[in-house]
């Protein structure tokens, strides 16, 4: 299980945009990492749609936000459309870097939320334990800013 302070495991899944994602290629940044369980579910949505009505907070902090489902880039493709979402969404079809975060669940993807720093650190990390429930961006907000707040080791 990832914990605070633990390096983040490197990836490279597929994106929505057709090209590859791989989290060491964003050394420098801080991410947001953003597992769901699937594409135009009621609480899926409303999660992302909140991410992207307070994108401007997560990019005044410098995050850079990313979600992760198991649906396909199809689907991944006409969810961003439907709802105009301004971050990329990436496959992780059979759940490997789900599984690396410590969220994947008996039934699938677990809703969870990792941020990364920009030496690949995890420095925010929950998972939730009912998929109903989710982090609220003013929460996250909230937690990045007093992780600003406190500086950097």
């Amino acid at each position: 299980m990832i914990k605070i302070n633990d390096k983040a495991p490197d990836f490279t899944l597929q994106s929505d945009c057709g090209d590859s994602f791989r989290l060491s290629d964003h050394a420098g940044e801080k991410i947001l990492l953003v597992f769901y369980p699937g594409d135009n579910t009621p609480v899926c949505t409303a999660q992302l749609c909140e991410y992207r009505d307070g994108i401007e907070e997560f990019s005044g902090l410098g995050v850079t936000v990313v979600g992760i489902s198991s649906d396909d880039l199809e689907s991944h493709r006409q969810f961003r459309s439907k709802h105009d979402l301004p971050f990329v969404l990436l496959s992780d079809t059979d759940l490997s870097v789900a599984k690396l975060y410590g969220s994947k669940g008996a039934l699938g993807m677990k809703r969870s939320v990792f941020l990364v720093d920009e030496q690949g650190i995890i420095r925010y990390a929950h998972v939730e334990t009912l998929a109903l429930f989710r982090r609220r961006s003013k929460e996250l907000i909230e937690a990045i800013s007093a992780l600003e707040a406190g500086g950097d080791d």
